[in-house]
């Protein structure tokens, strides 16, 4: 499992845009990891599954809400990551209203969410291998601070928690 003091794990998620430019084409397109968050100070978190009670409700609005305030504290990017593929991630984005705030990326085949050790098997509830729920602060690539939720809980992986940590780092 990742922890804190690691690099990023190589590998590519996928980000749906909605207009042409900055070299994207409009639909899906791949994003590396490690290129993406090279030199830059990324506040990221991963729930379980697009449109979900929780990460609807909390998870995501507390990003959005709080993203004037991590940037202040020095927060380049904050990347949402969940096992769904980019075209529910961009209609969860449009629901979210998280354009040009949160980067909502797709790990549609949970390869990245291997690769951090940081899966969570909801099979029994019909959902399959998905991400738990965590946020973490990475600088240049590396982890600075990890937040691990228990199963089922909404305690540590907030936007108030991280943006505490941005401050103090």
């Amino acid at each position: 499992m990742i922890k804190v003091g690691d690099k990023l794990p190589a590998g590519t998620l996928m980000e749906y845009s909605e207009v042409e430019g900055n070299g994207c084409s409009i639909g899906p397109n791949p994003v590396d990891v490690q290129t993406a968050a090279a030199g830059k100070t990324i506040a990221i978190f991963a729930l379980p599954g697009a449109f979900t009670p929780t990460c609807s409700a909390k998870h995501v609005p507390g990003f959005v809400q709080q993203a004037a305030d991590l940037k202040a504290a020095g927060v380049d990017e904050i990347w949402c990551i969940s096992v769904n593929d980019a075209f529910v991630m961009g209609a969860w984005a449009r629901d979210q209203k998280t354009t040009g705030v949160v980067r909502m990326l797709g790990d549609g085949s949970a390869d990245y969410t291997k690769a951090t050790g940081l899966t969570l098997d909801l099979t029994a509830r019909g959902m399959g291998l998905r991400s738990n729920r965590y946020s973490m602060l990475v600088k240049d690539g590396v982890v600075k601070t990890l937040n691990i939720e228990a199963p089922g809980k909404f305690e540590v992986s907030d936007a108030g928690t991280l943006l505490a940590q941005a401050k103090a780092a």
